[in-house]
């Protein structure tokens, strides 16, 4: 590293409220420094996490299909754009929203192949989505509840559901049916354990946002929409980040 380098945290929380500060190389990853800035802030955890549950759960090929919930949030935008890069085919599942056209228009804009709604989920209809496209080898589950069991439906025999969070705050519930008929996998994904359990291998982080910073300068992944606010105003972002349907993320400025 060199003076100007640009550089993020290699952990979470790392230099949280400071303007300046030392470290060692090693807590520190280097990134390109013609890289949008919102793109470098928020590369280490959104875009991570959709790399990792896209790789290390299924083996995906150009042509097949990933379903996922909360597709608005950053790991799920982040899905999309990566998913549309290499060839597979998403659908994404969103809740039911005033401005629901808009957001149905953002994410397609993202490349997003199909939007639907969580009551969608459970109607004929989509039958007609898996005329084009195959059935979802990997469903990708941050909601929990109801949500997740629909979608759960949905997945190919050994497919895999991966949580990453709940935001609903209810359990996911599996049919009995879907484990002895389908043989389904469900697997568990937080970003900071996958970097604890990696900390001695510098190789695998390295790749990751060496292929993330490459979509990023190809124009293939940009930062989730975001709203930036000078630091002295962190109230009204903390209001801002409370309110339903929020699709946009609070970056402080420092």
């Amino acid at each position: 590293m060199r003076p100007g380098d640009w550089v993020i945290p290699a952990d979470a929380g790392l230099g949280t409220w400071r303007t300046q500060a030392v470290f060692p190389e090693a807590s520190l990853l280097q990134v390109p420094s013609d890289i949008p800035l919102l793109c470098a802030a928020t590369l280490s955890v959104n875009p991570c996490t959709a790399y990792r549950m896209l790789a290390d759960f299924e083996s995906l090929a150009p042509g097949d299909s990933v379903i996922q919930n909360a597709a608005n949030s950053g790991v799920g935008q982040a899905v999309i754009q990566i998913t549309k890069a290499t060839g597979i085919r998403t659908i994404n599942v969103v809740r039911d929203r005033p401005d629901l056209p808009k957001l149905v228009e953002r994410l397609k804009a993202l490349g997003a192949d199909h939007v639907i709604t969580e009551d969608m989920l459970r109607k004929p209809e989509m039958k007609e989505i898996f005329k084009s496209i195959p059935k979802p080898r990997l469903a990708l589950n941050c909601v929990g509840g109801k949500s997740t069991t629909e979608m759960l439906r949905h997945l190919q025999p050994k497919g895999t559901m991966v949580t990453y969070g709940g935001m609903a705050k209810q359990p996911v519930t599996v049919p009995v049916s879907a484990f002895i008929f389908r043989d389904v996998r469900l697997r568990g994904f937080w970003m900071t354990q996958w970097k604890k359990d990696h900390a001695h291998d510098k190789e695998s982080l390295s790749s990751m946002m060496d292929t993330l910073c490459q979509l990023v300068q190809r124009g293939q992944l940009g930062a989730p929409a975001c709203t930036t606010v000078p630091l002295e105003d962190f109230k009204e972002a903390l209001v801002a980040s409370t309110q339903p349907f929020t699709s946009s993320k609070q970056v402080l400025l420092l």
